[in-house]
């Protein structure tokens, strides 16, 4: 009897040896375990995330966010409309701008991956308007959609780091910076950046073969679009490495996308890349505590149904180094970057009003072409607060930006006749920024 029962606890001695093995396995399998990822551009900074309500074994079944951004523009040529222009991230000038209010709730309980975050304010306007792929047949408003940050619906397979297959509306990381502007090191988004996708409506196969890296596969219905220009759908994928936490190296494309309205024959190209490195860390120096870079560059054509790709393509790279003071409650970023866009098809229109200098010179066969500098300086007591001072001077080589005399109508009302007046539209914009971003 003695013998079967150390027999017996030989064997639940064994046994447990094992679990125990294959669950610090388990937990060895997680992608990117253990990397500090809070200072890459581009990435929530949180290391705290108190909205989160867990099972009796300690897994998370539920995870809340609350996001708030607001800010305060000053344009020097102060506009009488008060319009900022040529910006998917700064709207308004001259006021104080509640530029999104978000609330949302996210899941990988057991596997199964549940996303719905909310959106409110300004910026949602400034994107999501100007998707014309709405007036693409019936059955489609943007009011059903214009309000959804990010929904999905999923489930995470245990395949070697694993593997998310899911559906739904998703944040697009195309150009490195985030749709989230406080995820960013600049409030205003680089030109490469601002001019590509923020999110797409589609599937997505999130692929983790090591713990260093990342393989996404997406279909979606266009460049930046709920809906689809024609037939075909839009292919793309994200690759992620990670060799340490101090290193990040990205590529991304997109191609195959039928995005020309009532031209199914032409095909949208385009790829872009990031280098973003930490070369110095020491978290509990109150003089610098963390320096790094980003460098982003982006390439992309159309062509085909009539489109040459010589004379319709975009270049554009950015430039950023950020110092961080006082264990991390301080940064300064200062950023360089330039687009070129002949064709002009991934640019913003100016006014409403098409009589205006900047289509003049693009009849006339002009390239456009923009630079832009950011000196950005952040105040960041705990995780979920961010108090940023920004000066950004753009410029460009046709007249694009607003003047005194605004883009919109005489008077700068939208319900003002605008029969022989033309937008006052220059070339350079000078501007600084005041922002607040609360996150839970």
């Amino acid at each position: 009897m003695k013998k079967t029962v150390s027999t017996l606890a030989l064997c639940l001695s064994t046994l447990a040896g094992v679990y125990a093995q294959n669950d610090s396995i388990t937990q060895k399998k997680a992608p990117f375990e253990g990397m500090d990822l809070s200072w890459i551009n581009g990435q929530n900074r949180q290391t705290d995330f108190p909205l989160q309500l867990k099972d009796k074994e300690g897994q998370t079944i539920i995870t809340g966010v609350a996001y708030v951004d607001a800010y305060y523009n000053y344009d020097f040529k102060r506009p009488i409309d008060n319009t900022n222009t040529i910006s998917s991230a700064i709207g308004r000038s001259n006021e104080f701008t509640i530029n999104m209010a978000s609330i949302g709730i996210e899941s990988n309980y057991k596997n199964i991956i549940g996303r719905l975050w909310l959106q409110y304010g300004q910026m949602a306007s400034i994107v999501q308007d100007l998707d014309g792929t709405l007036n693409h047949g019936r059955n489609s408003s943007l009011n059903n959609l214009k309000y959804i940050r990010e929904a999905a619906a999923g489930y995470h397979f245990d395949v070697m780091h694993g593997l998310n297959v899911e559906m739904g509306i998703f944040m697009s990381y195309i150009g490195l910076e985030s749709y989230v502007l406080n995820e960013n090191w600049n409030y205003q988004r680089s030109l490469v950046c601002d001019f590509t996708p923020f999110y797409f409506q589609g599937a997505r196969a999130q692929f983790f073969p090591s713990a260093k890296f990342k393989q996404e596969l997406w279909i979606m219905n266009g460049w930046q679009t709920y809906n689809g220009w024609n037939q075909g759908l839009g292919l793309g994928s994200s690759s992620y490495y990670r060799p340490n936490e101090n290193l990040q190296l990205v590529a991304n494309f997109y191609f195959n996308g039928q995005d020309t309205r009532n031209n199914k024959d032409a095909r949208r190209y385009h790829h872009d890349n990031s280098i973003v490195g930490r070369y110095f860390k020491n978290k509990e120096s109150k003089g610098i505590s963390q320096a790094a870079f980003s460098l982003n560059t982006h390439y992309g054509f159309q062509s085909g149904g009539g489109l040459e790709a010589s004379d319709n393509y975009m270049f554009g790279s950015s430039l950023a180094n950020r110092i961080w003071f006082n264990k991390n409650k301080l940064a300064l970023t200062l950023r360089g970057d330039f687009i070129t866009n002949p064709g002009a098809y991934l640019a913003f229109s100016p006014s409403p009003v098409a009589n205006n200098a900047f289509n003049d010179a693009l009849a006339e066969g002009k390239d456009l072409k923009m630079f832009q500098a950011t000196a950005t300086f952040d105040v960041m007591p705990n995780d979920f607060m961010t108090f940023r001072l920004e000066y950004g001077y753009r410029h460009s080589n046709i007249p694009y930006f607003a003047g005194r005399g605004g883009t919109t109508s005489p008077d700068g009302w939208v319900d003002t006749p605008t029969d022989g007046w033309r937008p006052d539209l220059i070339q350079t914009a000078n501007r600084v920024t005041l922002a607040v971003n609360f996150r839970l």
